[in-house]
């Protein structure tokens, strides 16, 4: 299968390449050029300063050969996914979007940004989501500012509309692995609300899942969440991690009654998804500063 992955250099894109390879596809990468991460010798560089983003630009050279699916790990917000959409529109048979679960109202709820009551239960693919768009705008930075353009909502209506370029979409949980991502801030972070739940997911793990999306017929048109099976809360998370010096997150604006937990048996039960490295050692070997596989 020939691959056109649309940033692939850095954190998930990286590994999310090198297992594209491992499985026997040809993979194009997309990019600036500014991060040149380890990846095999088959794998083939477009660098374009326009791979900088939000992505609206892309040259023809991507088409040649015609790639079987796009990953598309940067689709920032609507008019960035539109770009794509018209650029690859007859040229691939489908098109892999990633997404976050800062959709979610509850997501919403816990940021102060949708007031309301407790969104209870875990998150399904179903659930509602945000009313309240641009959870990060700000104000005092330029209109094109990524914060000012990011909304994966917006994204996920322009992934999904398109008959003639099948979607799917991926709500990645908070993913963590070595690296800038090793010192898992976000579990120590809040350890003083021990029993609050936020989803995770192992950096390999989560790559595992978009590869898994990006090869399986059975995900054209769907939406999956990725991430752990089972959300421990953060007690139950430290108590198998060492002591850290992180400092804890004292941020007023969160709602810690609100988890923000999702169900993840969907790509389980439809594509056969299975973590290739345990969370639980995962997460040790992360904060160990180790790679787990």
């Amino acid at each position: 299968m020939n691959v056109v992955v649309i940033g692939g250099t850095r954190f998930i894109g990286a590994h999310l390449v090198r297992q594209l390879v491992d499985h026997g596809h040809s993979v194009t990468v997309y990019h600036r050029g500014e991060h040149e991460a380890e990846l095999p010798s088959s794998v083939r560089h477009v660098r374009r300063a326009e791979a900088a983003m939000p992505v609206r630009s892309f040259p023809d050279e991507l088409l040649t050969p015609r790639p079987d699916v796009v990953i598309h790990m940067m689709a920032m917000g609507e008019a960035d996914a539109v770009a794509a959409v018209k650029f690859f529109r007859g040229h691939t048979a489908r098109m892999v979007w990633i997404s976050s679960g800062d959709v979610y109202l509850a997501y919403g709820r816990f940021t102060g940004g949708e007031p309301g009551p407790v969104e209870a239960g875990l998150l399904n693919e179903e659930s509602p989501l945000r009313t309240v768009l641009y959870p990060y705008r700000d104000p005092t930075k330029p209109p094109s500012d990524i914060a000012n353009v990011y909304e994966k909502i917006l994204v996920e209506r322009v992934a999904l509309r398109e008959r003639d370029l099948p979607g799917t979409v991926l709500r990645l949980p908070k993913v963590y692995g070595s690296g800038d991502k090793g010192d898992l801030a976000t579990v120590y972070g809040f350890r003083n609300h021990p029993q609050w739940r936020w989803t995770h997911g192992y950096v390999e793990n989560v790559a595992a899942a978009i590869v898994l999306a990006a090869s399986h017929p059975a995900a054209v048109g769907r939406i999956y969440n990725v991430g752990e099976e089972h959300t421990p809360t953060m007690a139950e998370r430290l108590a198998r991690l060492p002591e850290s010096s992180v400092p804890i997150n004292t941020d007023p604006k969160f709602n810690f009654d609100q988890d923000v937990a999702f169900d993840t048996m969907r790509i389980r039960r439809e594509l056969g998804y299975r973590e290739i490295v345990p969370e639980e050692e995962a997460m040790r070997a992360t904060v160990k500063g180790d790679s787990a596989s």
